[in-house]
């Protein structure tokens, strides 16, 4: 853990040492202020709850994650800084998961910053707390699962501009395999228990349970095999392009 915590320390700090890390935060901020209190019609509801500061979060995140993850392995596989970091004292698995888990910190900081609109329903009415914690920690969930779709996408190019566009893509079909009109497609001729794994992948449908207070451990599972699955595909990408970086 310490060559982890190490590799998370030096991205970490990389991220606040340019502008990337301060612009990213207030255009998140910005972008959850718009949509809750003017898409969202906050005030106009008249209910203590924080249902339009999540409603967006994935959308938000369809776009600001992959913004985030390109610069993963891309980058460094394009200015060669890859041998660098691999000639260093620590595995592979290591190096992944240092980086997942610094952009993953950097992302909960982000989310902890819109506090204030915590502060506000608690100012206006009485909230179900519990609920609004329980979907703080699932839109972080979602944004890590994002997030590790966003580096495994990183690693197959040199190119931060593809590595971004091929992570919106694939997030995007995450969000919406569970809707009703992705599902018409497949259930007049896929057997029904492949329907039902269609559906299950959806971000959406597994976000919306623990937004509404509902902490299912299925739910926490999905979250940790997505981003399982993808850190472990990314490591096999990065291995098979050693040769190339």
């Amino acid at each position: 853990m310490n060559a982890v915590l190490t590799v998370a320390r030096r991205e970490l700090a990389g991220y606040f040492a340019t502008p990337v890390a301060w612009v990213f935060i207030v255009i998140f901020l910005v972008m959850t202020g718009v949509f809750t209190f003017y898409l969202g019609g906050f005030y106009q509801r008249g209910i203590a709850d924080l249902e339009p500061f999540f409603r967006f979060h994935p959308w938000l995140y369809l776009f600001l994650v992959p913004a985030i993850a390109m610069r993963l392995w891309a980058e460094e596989r394009r200015a060669g800084t890859i041998e660098l970091l691999l000639t260093l004292p620590l595995s592979l698995p290591q190096a992944v998961l240092g980086k997942f888990l610094a952009s993953w910190v950097f992302l909960g900081v982000c989310l902890a910053l819109t506090f204030p609109t915590w502060l506000t329903v608690n100012y206006l009415g009485d909230p179900d707390n519990g609920a609004i914690l329980a979907a703080y920690l699932g839109s972080w969930l979602m944004a890590g699962g994002m997030l590790a779709i966003g580096s495994c996408m990183s690693a197959l190019t040199r190119n931060q501009v593809v590595a971004f566009i091929l992570a919106v893509v694939a997030c995007f079909a995450f969000l919406l395999s569970g809707l009703p009109f992705v599902l018409e497609l497949f259930s007049g001729w896929a057997p029904q228990v492949l329907v039902d794994a269609i559906a299950g992948l959806s971000f959406l449908s597994h976000f919306a349970d623990i937004s509404r207070g509902v902490i299912d451990l299925r739910d926490l599972v999905y979250f940790a095999l997505v981003i399982g699955f993808w850190l472990a595909a990314n490591m096999i990408l990065l291995e098979m392009k050693k040769g190339e970086s």
